[in-house]
């Protein structure tokens, strides 16, 4: 008989452990990540999509595979490169990079032309990261800062910008003061410094629609570098410095740069 108990002790405890592996994050009221963090899980989702462009940003990273597994091979995933202003109202600058996947803690719209409805993500020894999910830009000639972050768990909406049901086929981002429900989590939102009055525009920018640093071929020439926002990043460099700024996107003489 104690046998026989040791025994159904194992099997519980072994079973306990497995469930233990995986964590099933909540897309509405929120997961608390704290004890979780920097931890190796099998993470499952299940994200609520409409047809036409959503937002999204997760703890974990998603290859571009598994977001076509899930999402279908014509699903769009682009992230915000900068803003600017344009008579007034603030353009952003959002880029394709489904070809890098999902990376955790980043902010994203995705593009869904399948059916609305609930899709499962399963993510085999994912890494969670328990961080800040959220990038800014200033808007050039102001001090507009606007800043694209995510709901780690349900937010109130009064004050921000978000993609509704019903204007998502451009992603249009607009004043959202009157949903009650606000943001779920796992949803992101525009936030300016200055309110939610002015009017944003979206603007899709495809991968490949930057020149690679390559093309600036004479190392000697001096040059200013501005970041997509328009920010004076360095002043009266050589190119050969400018290939040694941290990877991203910059403007070097009126032309998109790319260093990888």
């Amino acid at each position: 008989m104690k046998r026989f108990y040791f025994i159904a002790a194992f099997v519980i405890s072994a079973f306990t452990a497995n469930a233990q592996q995986t964590l099933n994050l909540s897309t509405y009221s929120g997961t608390n990540l704290e004890k979780y963090d920097n931890k190796t899980l099998n993470v499952s989702i299940n994200r609520y999509v409409f047809n036409g462009w959503n937002t999204i940003s997760l703890p974990v990273d998603v290859s571009t595979d598994e977001l076509n597994e899930v999402f279908g091979n014509d699903c769009k995933l682009e992230k915000l490169i900068g803003v600017e202003n344009v008579n007034g109202k603030v353009k952003l600058n959002f880029q394709d990079c489904k070809a890098e996947g999902i990376k955790a803690n980043t902010p994203y719209i995705l593009y869904i032309s399948g059916e609305t409805g609930t899709k499962k993500i399963s993510i085999p020894n994912a890494l969670v990261q328990d961080e800040e999910a959220s990038v800014s830009y200033t808007v050039k000639g102001t001090n507009e800062v606007v800043t694209m972050s995510c709901a780690k768990k349900q937010t109130a909406a009064k004050g921000l910008y978000g993609v509704l049901a019903k204007d998502n086929t451009e992603a249009t981002f607009v004043n959202v003061d009157d949903v009650k429900n606000g943001f779920y989590a796992t949803r992101c939102f525009i936030q300016l410094s200055s309110g939610n009055d002015k009017v944003l525009t979206t603007n899709h920018i495809a991968a490949g629609d930057v020149s690679g640093i390559e093309n600036l071929t004479n190392e000697d020439e001096v040059v200013d570098v501005y970041n997509i926002s328009g920010i004076k990043v360095a002043s009266q460099v050589k190119v050969s410095e400018v290939k040694k700024l941290p990877k991203g996107v910059y403007v070097v003489k009126e032309q998109k740069i790319l260093v990888p």
